[in-house]
């Protein structure tokens, strides 16, 4: 079968095609026939995340959806034929083995770049929204970098929730495209003001949950902009900027909660219970059309540096994805 490979070059990541065997399923496996899978920028832009320099080659993508082929001893909640979507190691490829355990159904409502782009990126919204930013009906939700794939699932999570989003760009066009999505108050700013008009756009009592996904351009600006007793979630870093100063009078006399969101170091277990907790709470408002993913591009199997590159320019509004049998 065909599959991509990544590894650290120089200053970027180097894609290569391989021929590679059939992978098969171990137990609590099942072995998976890709029809789509989603592109994530902490494994492709270098230096944002899941990559050091010096490191072998690895199969490369990590969320897809696909048609169950054959099933690994144990394997009791699915059947050869059945619809899924998941993580998957090496989902850059024609076949992908999946754990039981981190697969969902896809919903008949979902085509097959929607149902690729569904659970990684929304559970990384789930988990800075809802577990462990406790986000009620009714908050004010800060969300920076707000038309990047996460971006579009906090808003969408949000907006689903009850909550009230205020979202920044430095695009006012991409923008433009999520006022469908109820974006209350979009912020054409990279930085400077989101503070400011976070204020102004609460009465002055300040966001109750801040996703910071730019990086540490942008911290302050969050802090500043949370109002008593708000959570600060640290999605990404995209600027590069991982040691800013940080205002400890602020973080202080307002009670914040500071958190990490962050798969780096999660063992099986707590991919497993990730996992529980996305079909309990988003899977539903996935299958009955109130969060449906944006799908910004879809490309050809042949052209995934094409969409490495695209992704770079940082021109997209919510998710790449890469059609395996398109």
């Amino acid at each position: 079968m065909k599959s991509y490979w990544i590894q650290t070059q120089g200053s970027g990541m180097h894609l290569e095609m391989r021929d590679e065997a059939l992978r098969q399923p171990q137990a609590g496996q099942m072995r998976v026939r890709l029809q789509a899978a989603a592109l994530n920028r902490g494994e492709l832009i270098a230096g944002h995340g899941l990559h050091a320099p010096n490191q072998p080659a690895r199969a490369a993508g990590f969320e897809a959806a696909g048609v169950v082929e054959a099933l690994g001893e144990g394997v009791t909640r699915f059947r050869v034929g059945d619809e899924v979507m998941g993580r998957c190691d090496g989902a850059f490829a024609e076949y992908g083995v999946m754990n039981e355990a981190e697969v969902h159904p896809k919903p008949a409502n979902l085509d097959w770049p929607q149902a690729a782009s569904s659970t990684i990126t929304y559970s990384t919204a789930h988990d800075t929204l809802m577990v462990q930013g406790h986000l009620q009906a009714g908050e004010w939700v800060l969300v920076t970098g707000v038309t990047s794939g996460v971006g579009v699932a906090c808003l969408q999570l949000a907006k689903a929730l009850g909550a009230r989003v205020i979202g920044s760009s430095g695009s006012p066009d991409k923008l433009a495209r999520l006022t469908s999505l109820g974006l209350d108050v979009p912020l054409h700013t990279r930085a400077a003001g989101i503070a400011q008009a976070t204020l102004a756009a609460t009465d002055q009592r300040g966001a109750d949950v801040a996703v910071l996904s730019v990086g540490g351009s942008v911290l302050d600006e969050c802090i500043q902009a949370l109002g008593f007793q708000g959570r600060l979630g640290v999605v990404g870093y995209v600027d590069g900027d991982v040691h800013p100063k940080l205002d400890l009078l602020s973080l202080h006399k307002k009670r914040l909660h500071i958190y990490g969101v962050s798969n780096k170091m999660r063992q099986m277990r707590h991919r497993i219970e990730a996992a529980q907790l996305f079909a309990r709470d988003v899977l539903p408002l996935m299958a009955s059309g109130a969060v449906v993913p944006l799908v910004d591009r879809v490309y050809p199997f042949d052209q995934l540096t094409q969409a490495q590159r695209d992704m770079e320019s940082n021109q997209q509004v919510g998710k790449l994805v890469l059609s395996i049998r398109g």
